[in-house]
């Protein structure tokens, strides 16, 4: 892209599409086109000298460092809690011109950007087309409605808890109220598109194929543009959810934080339930894909995968809720390392990583993270990988006090007890957990250091205890388990085993030695 032809002096390319979602389809993120880095997250600033920055957070910073081309990609690498934006702002030189594709950043982004480039006197040119944008027919994918024995309830009776006129442009707020779910999607469920709700009548602007809609109507998503502009109404938008574009558009726009946020984060007893099935099906796929592990030599981590995949369908999935991570001694220090390679023969002394989930009938995500040991551990093995169990049990079992506690604390204690229990050379460079639903990650709830963090966590709500530590010379420990709040008390969805040739038990406390006797150890 020439920027001078474009009347700007950067231009900020982002991994997100118009719905800005954290998972897109890679043929619709034009970060990846313009750095070949096929991170989830993580957005890139062309600079006026044609290079670009790439900013990425702690489970990027090697997987970038491999993956660009260094003589025209700078990789910038975040720091805990460190802003994106902040980096991105810092990065333009005064008196510059930035452009911005509005359709690929939210409200509150947009209004973010334009506060902290005033200082610097930055203007925003704002873009209504991505110039890495390419065709990407998703045309005739068909969505089924779930039944209200596994939702626990209809859209009717969800969207009498909300004020109209309202819009939500949120894929998975959408997926949430409608219990629609498009099976057909790559490691997604979701429903793309726009749901306006007006006092006389609901309708969902989508390119999804709906069979017998109920309590809305459906319309093609090219219809939204025209059809918003002529509300007068004041209408109920969420300014961090939806995109800059589609914001201009409304008349008379409310800003307030979406209140289905909270709604899909307390999960119902139809839904725990559900999830307690899903649960006990995934942990029969990823025990079948140990034993695999076990007794087979020569097998690589694409053979895993493939037996993985295998044992997900015979135990019932509709489909993988994310790409699976099989990743063998260094590459498991890659926290979302997906080649599954072919060349990676698992051999004894190995050292194997997998992180997976899925979705069935009822379309909700499930998600845990196992490490197994092909033959005897190294002494450095078993003290990463016990350090890694204690630092999950004791934020499973930290104290929660119901609506008062927040991720942000639990997160805080997990990096406090590692501080004063290092390992050299290993590092903790995520954050602590995430929320589950409909999508693999939702918020809330969240344990990390980030802002969104401190939302306090009430009773039903879903998350993942997910503490890990990686070297790049060596390999990475991650163990997850998928949790819910229940009277106070963090309970596991999952009793997938840990494994006792990786734990040297003589680290334990009686407490620590108390928690794990919940748990499988084999």
């Amino acid at each position: 892209m020439d920027l001078k032809k474009s009347g700007i002096d950067y231009l900020l390319v982002n991994t997100t599409n118009q719905f800005l979602l954290e998972y897109s389809p890679i043929e619709e993120n034009s970060c990846h086109k313009l750095t070949g880095f096929t991170g989830d997250t993580g957005d890139s600033l062309l600079c006026p000298n044609g290079k670009a920055k790439l900013f990425v957070d702690g489970r990027y910073h090697t997987q970038a460092d491999q993956e660009v081309d260094h003589t025209k990609v700078e990789v910038v690498k975040l720091g805990l809690g460190e802003k994106q934006d902040d980096a991105i702002c810092l990065s333009i030189k005064p008196d510059s011109v930035l452009g911005v594709v509005t359709k690929k950043v939210s409200q509150k982004r947009l209004e973010y950007l334009k506060t902290m480039l005033a200082e610097t006197n930055v203007t925003i040119k704002p873009l209504s087309e991505d110039s890495f944008d390419t065709p990407y027919d998703k045309q005739g994918q068909k969505a089924e409605v779930i039944s209200e024995e596994l939702t626990g309830a209809g859209f009717e009776e969800k969207i009498k808890k909300l004020e109209k006129p309202a819009l939500f442009t949120n894929s998975e707020e959408i997926t949430y109220l409608t219990n629609l779910r498009n099976f057909e999607q790559n490691c997604a469920v979701k429903i793309d598109g726009k749901l306006l709700l007006l006092k006389d009548k609901n309708i969902l602007f989508t390119d999804t194929e709906i069979s017998n809609p109920s309590g809305f109507e459906v319309m093609p998503l090219s219809s939204f543009d025209g059809y918003i502009k002529e509300i007068n109404d004041g209408v109920r938008v969420d300014k961090s959810t939806i995109n800059a574009y589609d914001y201009s558009l409304l008349r008379n726009p409310i800003p307030e934080k979406s209140p289905v946020k909270m709604m899909k984060s307390v999960k119902n007893k139809a839904e725990l339930e559900h999830l307690k099935y899903c649960f006990e099906m995934t942990n029969k796929a990823l025990f079948e894909t140990r034993k695999f592990i076990q007794e087979n030599e020569n097998i690589s981590e694409y053979d895993i995968d493939k037996e993985l995949t295998k044992n997900f369908k015979k135990f019932g999935a509709k489909s993988q809720s994310f790409t699976s991570i099989v990743a063998r001694n260094q590459n498991s220090a890659l926290a979302h390392y997906m080649k599954s390679s072919k060349d990676e023969i698992v051999k004894d002394g190995d050292l194997v990583l997998i992180d997976c989930g899925a979705y069935y009938e009822g379309g909700l995500a499930t998600d845990i993270t196992r490490v197994f040991v092909k033959g005897n551990p190294s002494e450095l093995h078993k003290k990463v990988y016990t350090t890694v169990l204690k630092m999950f049990l004791n934020a499973f079992n930290y104290q929660v006090i119901e609506g008062v506690t927040t991720g942000f604390e639990i997160d805080a204690l997990t990096r406090e007890y590692l501080e004063s229990n290092k390992v050299d050379g290993f590092v903790f460079s995520h954050g602590l957990g995430h929320g589950l639903g409909v999508c693999v990650h939702e918020a809330p709830p969240n344990l990390s250091k980030n802002e969104i963090a401190k939302t306090p966590i009430h009773n039903n709500m879903c998350f993942t205890i997910e503490p890990g530590l990686y070297s790049e010379k060596h390999f990475g420990v991650r163990l997850e388990n998928s949790c819910y709040l229940e009277n106070g008390i963090i309970k596991s969805f999952s009793n997938m085993c840990y494994e006792k040739k990786l734990i040297d038990f003589s680290m334990l406390t009686d407490d620590e030695k108390e928690w794990l006797s919940q748990f499988e150890v084999l």
